[in-house]
């Protein structure tokens, strides 16, 4: 198997809601969307927004429901440490939840993470290790 993620679905309450807040951030629609899916297209991957209970069905198994922390994150890489904060600030203009604030890391350098409107994670980091933007 190629070392690859091609895409990336989230499973979501309310896809409509969902795609605003994605469009509020600035991602780009794929024009093969619909009520039932979104796709938009990120360098070098896609991101689908997909009913939490339609791809649950579609992987067949039970939806737990998102009451704890899934242990997955995504992550946006940001080519300087203010951008962290940027970042940020932006997401919570978009209608996200700042879950962690952004921060000096023990390892040298900047993150922060903020909920979507359905709890996925997101954590904006700076690394001046690895330019990964």
């Amino acid at each position: 198997m190629k070392g690859k993620i091609g895409l990336v679905t989230l499973g979501v309450a309310d896809v409509a809601a969902s795609g605003r807040f994605y469009d509020a951030l600035g991602f780009r629609r794929h024009e093969q969307d619909s009520d039932a899916i979104i796709f938009y297209a990120l360098e070098g991957t896609w991101l689908a927004i997909f009913s939490r209970a339609a791809l649950a069905q579609d992987a067949g198994i039970e939806d737990g429901g998102a009451a704890s922390f899934s242990g997955i994150t995504l992550a946006h890489n940001v080519p300087e440490p203010g951008g962290v904060d940027a970042a940020l600030d932006e997401a919570v203009r978009a209608g996200a939840r700042i879950v962690k604030p952004a921060a000096d890391t023990f390892w040298g350098g900047r993150s922060g993470y903020f909920a979507d409107p359905d709890g996925h994670l997101w954590e904006i980091a700076w690394n001046p290790f690895q330019d990964l933007t």
